[in-house]
């Protein structure tokens, strides 16, 4: 999503727990000092911040009664509080410069169903909470020039998603519940978060586009 959003003009800055650079950050969204010092970096660096794309996560599936605490706070500080965290630190930017902004989160379709495939707690209520901060960010900021969206991919070929596509048979239950009959790639988010992020949805706010070869259509 970085090389796509720069191959379109944008000045992109990463803010990655994993590595740090030119433009990349070491940042634990979570981290409430972290994120803040980056965004402020990022600001001094590079004047204002227009969009943010709020796409750090985090999943941990065991069988509720199995899940200890520990992991499901690891869950929530990540998927939800590191949302929250971002998006604040951006409006404040945005709003300090008096050109409003974008914000694209990202949901999944976990936070708009029940699943069913396996237990997986932690990610499906962090993403739900997602999907209802998105609308309430969305009417908050209306009226000030920020517009806040979300995507909620289906199962997608990533890191992320390594335990369930080395299991052919989980592959093959997925692909028979999409109604495209496949998991998606990464770069198919691309044209949904360039179109969220972009003046071609101006009028678009608090809205979830699904990602998901037809998965909620059903």
């Amino acid at each position: 999503m970085a090389t796509a959003l720069a191959a379109v003009g944008a000045v992109v800055a990463v803010l990655d727990v994993a590595g740090a650079g030119d433009d990349v950050h070491r940042v634990d969204v979570a981290d409430e000092a972290q994120v803040e010092a980056a965004f402020a970096e990022v600001v001094a660096r590079h004047g204002r911040v227009d969009v943010l794309f709020n796409n750090a996560g985090i999943a941990i599936r065991q069988p509720t009664i199995e899940l200890t605490l520990a992991d499901w706070n690891r869950v929530v500080a990540v998927n939800m509080t590191g949302v929250f965290l971002c998006a604040r630190a951006a409006a404040r930017h945005m709003l300090a410069g008096g050109r409003g902004g974008r914000i694209v989160n990202t949901a999944s379709i976990m936070g708009l169903s029940g699943g069913g495939l396996y237990p997986n707690i932690s990610y499906q209520a962090t993403k739900g909470a997602v999907v209802n901060m998105t609308r309430a960010l969305a009417v908050e900021w209306a009226g000030r020039g920020i517009r806040v969206n979300a995507i909620a991919p289906t199962w997608v070929r990533t890191p992320l998603t390594r335990g369930i596509t080395e299991k052919p048979e989980l592959v093959r239950r997925i692909e028979q519940m999409t109604p495209m009959g496949r998991l998606a790639e990464a770069e198919e988010m691309v044209g949904a978060v360039l179109f969220l992020a972009s003046r071609a949805s101006a009028m678009v706010t608090g809205h979830v586009l699904a990602v998901d070869g037809g998965f909620l259509a059903q």
